[in-house]
């Protein structure tokens, strides 16, 4: 396990928090430490220490629109289809464009749930959905619960709860909310906040998925997206610079999935923080250059 993981009680029990969040909207959303540890995370010491670990890690550093006065560009409508976060193409935000010239655009908002539970044999395993096959877009796709932030969130962590919840039934109560990772952009430069989640009982959750967007609900090992065991990657170029996709097939239950473009850049990310060490093959995130016109039919190819 995690050395870190071992070392609950040397772990600082401060909240870091991303650009969009502050303590008190936060709050509700994440564990008080003050409080019973043991009975919100079900007396496991794994997932104990794997919160206060999370709740000390600092994303890096990227623009926040709404606190800048000299951004008023009007925000561009770029978002996915449905407003559901499902692309063949993400990066962190920090490696684009956003992250250093924030005033040429400003890319709307969604947020998706990291869920993550200890498996029987004391892994850590995140909770995945595929989209319904007979969705116009995306169809068949391997997702996380997710969607575009509306005007009543009062946070990306009550958008990635909220989502959950019209997905796939997950009820907010049952999950502690511990951190955000960096935004990320997608396919269309949509900014995608990755928020981690806790759910110390996996046995009071049934998924009732929305049949409407959602045709299966399934879990697989967070591990998984650092080891290059059923991995395969495709080479894309952007503005001249090349770039690989990462592809992770999966089996469960005798049905297959394959988890790619956006969710596996997000969970390489998310499975790096968690077990605090790079995956074993190359991410070969592209050097992103600034295209000279941003609208809204702006993709990355």
């Amino acid at each position: 396990m995690v050395p870190l993981l071992r070392r609950v009680s040397s772990i600082p029990l401060k909240l870091m928090f991303s650009s969009s969040l502050t303590p008190n909207s936060f709050s509700k959303f994440v564990m008080d430490s003050s409080s019973n540890p043991s009975n919100c995370f079900g007396g496991s010491h794994i997932l104990m220490a794997l919160a206060q670990q999370l709740r000390t890690y600092k994303p890096p550093l990227t623009p926040d629109d709404d606190d800048n006065p000299k951004n008023e560009i009007e925000e561009q409508k770029l978002q996915e289809s449905a407003g559901k976060v499902v692309s063949q193409v993400g990066f962190p935000e920090s490696a684009t464009p956003v992250a250093h010239q924030p005033e040429r655009f400003r890319p709307k908002r969604a947020a998706v749930l990291i869920c993550l539970f200890e498996g029987d044999a004391g892994e850590f395993r995140v909770i995945l959905t595929k989209r319904s096959s007979r969705l116009s877009t995306h169809s068949g796709e391997v997702a996380l619960p997710g969607g575009k932030a509306e005007e009543a969130d009062a946070n990306d962590a009550e958008t990635a709860t909220r989502e959950a919840k019209e997905e796939i039934g997950l009820d907010p109560s049952l999950v502690n909310v511990v951190t955000c990772l960096e935004p990320f952009l997608s396919k269309h430069l949509l900014r995608v906040i990755p928020v981690i989640g806790i759910l110390s009982d996996r046995r009071a959750f049934t998924p009732t998925p929305n049949a409407a967007e959602v045709e299966a609900v399934f879990d697989a090992p967070l591990e998984m997206f650092l080891k290059d065991e059923n991995r395969t990657s495709e080479e894309r170029e952007w503005m001249g610079d090349k770039y690989l996709i990462h592809f992770f097939d999966y089996e469960m239950d005798g049905k297959n999935y394959l988890v790619w473009g956006l969710t596996a850049g997000i969970l390489i990310r998310a499975a790096s923080v968690v077990y605090q060490r790079p995956p074993t093959f190359l991410e070969q995130n592209p050097k992103f250059k600034v295209p000279r016109v941003v609208d809204r039919d702006t993709t990355m190819r």
